[in-house]
């Protein structure tokens, strides 16, 4: 279930505790209370004084404690006193690996029932100290069920102790806990529920007590006197920075360049890369981890062999879904290697067509111990008993399964532009002639060489290019601008090649896209010209050859894109800076923070992957996609360019496109270009869903407009997403202003539209249509053979065109590893967490918004039914067929494993 976690109350004490006794006593934070019963029948406990210490500020308290005396300001007699079962759900000990010398002294803590100090905090301030009011008592273990070990502790709470509403909790095992949620029953108002779900570290590691707020969400202005400090002081911990490196306990958010992702100091002068997050290389922030500098470029930080993220970031032994991102870990860390020892030469290809099928059918011995990988990936590596070891084994993809040629086809390759694993690209051409907008002095000429009369024969006068620009019937890729820059650098690098591309497309009369021409562009070089040519689908076999293989640099720029900037970038990559911003200016109590955090949740884990082994110097990306080592450094160009906050909403994305223009009339406000677009179609109801459960949700809490201007918090995160976050884009006029209702609205909407809508999109149909590499081959190897002329090269594509594809297809290396890791990358765990499928704890408490989530959920389950309604729909060509893959990566829910549907709450893989 997904919980919001609550955060670190820095509270010290700078003198040893005396021995404190295992039943509940009151504490009123403040002075001395003189007065003091001498009945013999009260039970009194020594006063002391303590130094407490606040951010390096020593404060000295006088703390009274009784379990049945009167204390100043509060009648606590026990007539009037109720008696409170707390009771603590933790994860089982031996599921978090709780092993080691410690451990007997831990369970001597649970045999004397001294395994947690609870402190309960009342949301009243003393009236006297003006200070918080406190009850502590132990908590003991009482039993285990199932994943879970129950501990509970008895609390006599004085009727003018106020509200309950928040705990501090002190761990006195050794080593840290998970803890689940808290309740407290048998108060005069009903039972307290405290949603945890965050590690609760040892006191003999850290002896700051960790403090979790009930359930009641409240605005700033709303927060009760007792809680306020509490509020602030949380905050204020989370957004420390010491200037040390981070451990792994710490829950320090902050943020930091991306000046990781190169080796500098590594022997290989190859592995130094740039650091973006400059007005050179503009990037989006991550999570500071503290590491230090490397010794020949200051600028750029260490490596690790782990990479920090706040402690709650990463639930690591908790749930199943952990048990996804190991496998990730293990393909990366484990199978790969072996990969490369296994296939001993890097460059060597596939020597024909069925060399590919033998990965489905036959597989590749694994040498490493068989059980090892048979136990995380099964899937994937399966045991050959009779030989005693193992082979790595792809599943056929589905998109094979149902038609093994579907990649060859034009139809198909045009299909997947609108319901395929890269909806992002297609716009609609407004402009004629094509031009390029790069300076024409570096890159030659900019016209284009698809031409008027070009277009008119193939689409044998049909209409005439007028008639088709005005009618909107041509579309296009275009990734010309954006990859020529980085042809000439990337050609340096052994074993790969780029060119800038633009591939157009005409709308036929039955919706589908027929494909006209592709260019493909080699800047200036030398003392050699600008170099470009057109190639349009032939009725020879030259040009069907040539045809093909420009759809194959087409396929491996779109692949590369999709990688780099649909998915990486705007999904993992700018979704962090929100999840900084938030905890580090939203409290956990905030009604905000809370809407937001189910869609936050294993991104920050997930990405920190990313950046220790896919895209770092050397790394997956760089490895096996097109623009090598100038990967990332690309994705920077296209934030730089491309990216706009206000551009992530899908239907501004749609219309920035021209893929649909405002139309109040039609559903959903648009009218699309394209009516038959798979992931438009879906994509705006799961919008429009999402957004109403957003506008009941922002409502509720901001029923007078004012009030979304004077949250403090709220306003805080918003302009700390802006200026610190995007730091590089912190001026843009583009930004959203928070004054209204409406303006939030659409802010969260987007974030949570990004989070689960556009990542699902274009995530989990990975292994279905890349897990057969030649349909997304994620690399081009070869120029094509018309270039430069060479005699050799071109007489061998006359002789073999079939091998001069294969030879311009990723190398065997480095088409299992991406298969490798697209297979795990496409999984769904058992427990994953779909949008709308659970409710959070606190949502549950509110009628109102429980009604609303009912609501959310309940169209989410009709918006499956309109999906699969559709996919029977033989006149929706572009989504059903024969043999074609029906489009379902918007189905809001999904059984485990690779299914091609579903979607998350979050970016957890």
């Amino acid at each position: 279930m997904m919980n919001a976690p609550s955060h670190l109350h820095r509270l010290r004490s700078t003198q040893p505790s005396s021995s404190l006794l295992p039943k509940p006593f009151f504490i009123s934070h403040g002075r001395n209370s003189s007065s003091r019963s001498s009945s013999p029948a009260s039970l009194l406990l020594t006063r002391r004084r303590s130094t407490l210490e606040f951010h390096g500020k020593q404060k000295c308290l006088s703390i009274r404690a009784s379990a049945t005396d009167h204390v100043k300001g509060v009648a606590t007699s026990k007539e009037n006193a109720s008696s409170v079962k707390a009771v603590v759900r933790a994860t089982a000990p031996a599921l978090l690996s709780d092993l080691g010398f410690t451990k007997p002294l831990d369970v001597y803590q649970d045999l004397i029932g001294k395994t947690l100090l609870l402190e309960l905090v009342s949301a009243e301030i003393d009236s006297v100290t003006g200070l918080e009011k406190t009850i502590k008592g132990y908590a003991h273990k009482v039993r285990t069920e199932k994943e879970e070990v129950i501990y509970e502790s008895k609390f006599e709470v004085p009727a003018g102790f106020g509200e309950i509403g928040a705990v501090f909790v002190e761990n006195e095992h050794h080593k840290e806990m998970f803890l689940n949620n808290i309740l407290l029953d048998g108060l005069p108002n009903g039972p307290i529920h405290f949603n945890c779900s965050s590690w609760v570290h040892s006191k003999f590691d850290n002896h700051i007590k960790r403090i979790f707020f009930s359930n009641k969400s409240y605005l700033p202005k709303d927060t009760p006197t007792g809680l306020k400090k509490l509020r602030e002081r949380e905050l204020e911990n989370l957004r420390v920075d010491d200037g040390k490196e981070r451990e792994k306990s710490d829950r320090i958010y902050d943020y930091d360049t991306y000046n990781d992702l190169g080796d500098p100091d590594n022997s290989s002068d190859d592995l130094a890369r740039p650091v973006l997050g400059n007005k050179v290389h503009p990037y989006p922030r991550r999570c500071k981890t503290g590491r230090p500098r490397c010794k020949k470029d200051p600028m750029s930080e260490t490596r690790s062999n782990s990479v920090y993220v706040p402690r709650d970031e990463a639930f690591e032994e908790v749930k199943h879904t952990t048990f996804q991102i190991n496998a990730v870990k293990s393909v990366l860390h484990a199978l790969l290697p072996q990969l490369e020892v296994v296939l001993l030469n890097p460059d060597l290809g596939f020597p024909h067509f069925t060399a590919i099928d033998t990965l489905f059918q036959e597989g590749i011995p694994v040498p490493k111990d068989k059980n090892f990988f048979q136990l995380i990936i099964p899937r994937l590596v399966k045991a050959i008993t009779e030989r005693g070891d193992s082979v790595l084994q792809f599943e056929t993809p589905q998109m094979i399964e149902r038609d093994k040629f579907s990649w060859f086809r034009d139809e198909e390759f045009s299909r997947q532009t609108l319901a395929g694993l890269n909806p992002y690209s297609l716009q609609l051409v407004t402009e004629w002639p094509i031009k390029s907008k790069l300076d024409p002095e570096i890159y030659g000429p900019s016209e284009s060489l698809i031409t008027t009369e070009l277009v008119e024969k193939e689409i044998k006068g049909v209409m005439t290019i007028d008639e088709a620009l005005k009618q909107k019937k041509m579309f296009m890729l275009d990734y010309h601008d954006l990859l020529l820059p980085y042809v000439n650098k990337v050609r340096e690098i052994e074993g790969t090649t780029l060119y800038g591309s633009r591939t157009l497309f005409f709308l036929t009369m039955d919706g589908t896209l027929r494909p006209l021409a592709i260019e493909l562009t080699r800047p200036p070089v030398g003392d050699k010209p600008q170099w470009k040519q057109v190639f349009t689908p032939g009725w020879d076999g030259t040009s069907c050859w040539l045809w093909r293989l420009a759809k194959a640099h087409v396929c491996a720029h779109d692949a590369g894109y999709h990688q780099l900037v649909v998915h990486w970038l705007r999904t993992h990559c700018c979704t962090e800076p929100y999840i900084i911003a938030a905890n580090r200016q939203l409290s956990a109590m905030h009604p905000i923070y809370r809407l937001l955090h189910p869609h936050f949740r294993y991104t920050m884990e997930i990405n920190a992957l990313a950046r220790e082994s896919l895209i770092n110097a050397g790394g997956i990306i760089e490895s096996c996609f097109s623009p090598g080592k100038y990967a990332i450094e690309l994705s920077s160009a296209a934030y730089d360019q491309l990216w706009r906050f206000d551009m992530e909403a899908l239907p501004a994305d749609l219309i920035r496109r021209g893929m649909a223009v405002e139309d109040p009339t039609a559903e959903h406000g648009l009218k699309l270009s394209i009516e038959d677009y798979p992931f438009a179609n879906d994509g705006l109801i799961l919008w429009d869903t999402i957004k109403q459960w957003v506008r009941d949700y922002v409502n509720h809490y901001y029923p007078d407009p004012s009030l979304v201007e004077s949250d403090e918090e709220l306003q805080d995160w918003w302009t700390e997403v802006r200026t610190k976050g995007h730091a590089d884009k912190k001026d843009e006029p583009w930004w959203p202003v928070l004054k209204t209702p409406e303006d939030l609205v659409n802010v969260l909407t987007t974030i949570i539209w990004v989070a689960a809508g556009h990542h699902a999109a274009v995530n989990f149909g990975q292994y279905v249509y890349a897990g057969y590499f030649p349909n997304r081959p994620t690399i081009a190897r070869t120029n094509m053979p018309t270039e430069d002329h060479v005699d050799d090269e071109f007489q061998n594509f006359l002789h073999k065109p079939e091998f001069a594809m294969l030879k311009c297809f990723p190398s065997q290396i480095q088409a299992t590893k991406v298969m490798a890791v697209l297979d795990v990358l496409s999984n769904h765990s058992p427990d994953e967490e779909y949008l709308g499928d659970q409710m959070e704890p606190s949502w549950a408490e509110n009628p109102v918004i429980k009604a609303a989530f009912e609501r959310f959920s309940g169209r989410l389950k009709e918006l499956e039914g309109i999906i699969d309604e559709r996919n029977t729909n033989l006149n929706l060509k572009n989504r059903t067929g024969a043999g074609v893959v029906p489009y379902e990566l918007l189905k809001p829910l999904s059984k485990p494993g690779v299914t091609g549907m579903g979607v998350p709450n979050s970016i957890s893989i």
